[in-house]
């Protein structure tokens, strides 16, 4: 499926979302923050995808930030509305029961990074640059780019990047715990690829169960986390895939989840 600001396709339970604004390095405007929430409400309720790839389109940004030309024009209350907006879609891309991989193409500056860190994974070519550069603008982050990095990779690390707005390498990045893995450029899609193949093809309820330990946890206490976890844990003896799972492994065969 293809729109103006969006590429969609899907294959063997992957979805692949790709910002198409190359000529303006993918920057996210009200109208790209829209299409991103309903292209994810409709990921969310279609079994035929397991796993989203989100990217930016061309070979120099995954999302080089947020659109100044669109934000220059804002009053206060416009600003505030602007920063909902895209915090409610990230809220969504980060609360989505099957796995979201950010594939990190280029720069992924200000919005482009937080919208990259509300995704489940990271995974980043070693040409990508990050950053937090609204102090340069007179701005501070506005879709939860100060929370995420401070839950990510704490509070000396999230200080640095926003107060003196400097990016950081891709090597940098993953040495602070933003990005999971840095695979050379060329290597970059295949091996998202294979990644999401890999959860793709694992048990879908599991997913899910453990996506869900992970949000609830990262916001409350221990007891109420280690709580959660049994309880989830206990549901999945009620489904398909943890008898077939268990047999698989018993009977030293691959399994085949089929998401019941």
């Amino acid at each position: 499926m293809t729109n103006n600001l969006l590429l969609i396709d899907t294959a063997d339970g992957v979805r692949t979302i790709r910002i198409n604004r190359p000529d303006k390095l993918n920057a996210l405007n009200a109208a790209t923050i829209d299409a991103l929430d309903a292209a994810f409400a409709g990921a969310a309720t279609d079994d035929a995808v397991r796993v989203v790839v989100l990217t930016g389109a061309g070979p120099k940004a995954f999302v080089a930030g947020a659109d100044i030309a669109e934000m220059n024009a804002l009053t206060p209350v416009q600003g505030r509305d602007f920063s909902l907006r895209g915090t409610r879609m990230m809220r969504r891309v980060e609360k989505l029961s099957k796995p979201v991989i950010a594939m990190v193409n280029g720069f992924a500056l200000g919005g482009g990074l937080e919208l990259a860190m509300c995704c489940h994974l990271r995974v980043a070519a070693d040409t990508a640059k990050v950053g937090q550069p609204e102090i340069n603008l007179g701005l501070i982050p506005g879709f939860g780019g100060s929370q995420r990095l401070l839950r990510l990779c704490g509070r000396a690390a999230t200080l640095e990047l926003c107060l003196t707005g400097a990016p950081v390498t891709a090597e940098r990045a993953l040495q602070l715990g933003i990005v999971n893995r840095v695979v050379a450029a060329a290597e970059l899609e295949a091996e998202t690829i294979k990644l999401a193949t890999q959860l793709a093809n694992a048990a879908p309820l599991a997913l899910r169960g453990m996506l869900d330990c992970v949000n609830v946890g990262g916001e409350c206490g221990l007891e109420e986390g280690l709580e959660y976890e049994s309880a989830q844990f206990g549901l999945m003896f009620a489904t398909e895939d943890m008898r077939e799972g268990t047999s698989a492994f018993l009977e030293k065969r691959k399994p085949a989840f089929a998401g019941k």
